[in-house]
């Protein structure tokens, strides 16, 4: 989502060949309770949309700090087609996936949190319309893994606040795959 970047990111909406998407990395947050995070995952024939985030050098460290349960896999470029402009992403593109100790299912203990996902949906619409949220849901794996209901008071320390109608559209992409909410205690 671009608003939880830095003025200095630069955004390049794309597809990325050879990747999925699956809830299936959990750990603890800041503040010691279980959560479900995305995870970018190889698969040959797969492909999902998303964006490149072209941040200055100077950020690097901040970025692999915040994902300490994710491993840096370098060189996937020539698996990037951005949506506009060049043929294939840069040489020096990244992503980060999950490392082996985090990488499982998210459960009712490690459920998706919400807001992290309102804040991902809304960033796909953004750049896409309703038709990312509905690519988002259908080219993501893991919708079994329970979602705690925190919209009214966000967990996620980059949680986003959605319009009326934006959340309806959420909420209705997201009752067509049966998902299952967790009440907030």
């Amino acid at each position: 989502n671009p608003k939880t970047l830095s003025g200095e990111t630069a955004i390049v909406p794309g597809r990325l060949s050879g990747w999925v998407r699956e809830w299936r990395i959990c750990g603890k947050n800041a503040n010691g309770q279980g959560v479900c995070a995305l995870n970018a995952a190889r698969e040959k024939g797969a492909e999902i949309r998303g964006v490149l985030a072209r941040e200055p050098a100077s950020g690097l460290a901040a970025l692999q700090k915040r994902e300490w349960k994710y491993d840096r896999i370098d060189e996937i470029g020539q698996a990037f087609s951005p949506d506009e402009g060049a043929a294939r992403g840069p040489g020096d593109m990244f992503l980060f996936t999950a490392k082996s100790q985090h990488h499982r299912w998210g459960d009712q203990d490690h459920p998706i949190l919400q807001s992290y996902l309102d804040c991902v949906l809304a960033g796909f619409h953004a750049h896409w319309g309703e038709d990312g949220i509905a690519h988002f849901i259908a080219t993501t794996r893991g919708w079994h893994v329970p979602i705690l209901a925190d919209r009214e008071r966000p967990r996620y320390p980059r949680a986003v606040t959605l319009s009326s109608d934006v959340q309806a559209m959420i909420d209705g992409h997201l009752s067509a795959v049966s998902v299952r909410y967790l009440k907030v205690f």
